[in-house]
């Protein structure tokens, strides 16, 4: 299986990000491409007949995935801005309706952005399979960590499971 990982963090030591490694160690049969969210913001003038090269390429990369797994943290209660300018380049990409997506949710804390990501989606025509959560919240783990705790890759194994049976 191809799997899409984005992290709506662009901290390098995102514990969500982390996660997303750990899912890659996880899952060692599996192709891991990891999303960069480094894009121009969007403006639907830019996406007409043809857009931006980097996101010619980011909706190329996402058509080719079989999945995509997806973790963000919370800001203000709310969706980080990187995470929704992706989310807003990829709505007017029909291509990407029916793509499995599995929300794995790294912080009890992030209830609200989790909530709309989930709700983002489902408007997107995006079929979210699973909604985990993966409470890292104060433990500073980073991917090996993760991947070596039991409970915790469990819970990723859970999810990259529901992705492989889900239609």
């Amino acid at each position: 299986m191809r799997i899409a990982a984005v992290s709506g963090s662009l901290r390098s030591a995102s514990s969500n990000a982390s996660l997303l490694r750990a899912v890659a160690l996880l899952a060692p049969d599996d192709d891991v491409v990891f999303i960069d969210l480094a894009l121009p913001w969007f403006n639907p003038d830019l996406d007409e007949d043809e857009p931006p090269p980097v996101i010619a390429e980011l909706r190329t990369t996402l058509r080719a995935c079989d999945a995509i797994v997806l973790s963000s943290p919370e800001y203000a209660h709310g969706v980080p801005g990187v995470l929704k300018n992706f989310l807003d380049w990829l709505v007017s990409d029909g291509l990407l309706v029916d793509k499995k997506v599995a929300l794995l949710n790294a912080s009890p804390r992030s209830k609200f952005a989790h909530a709309q990501i989930a709700e983002t989606l489902r408007t997107m025509s995006w079929n979210v399979v699973l909604e985990a959560d993966v409470n890292l919240s104060g433990r500073k783990l980073d991917a090996e960590g993760i991947a070596a705790d039991a409970e915790l890759a469990s819970i990723v194994r859970g999810a990259l499971q529901s992705l492989r049976d889900a239609q």
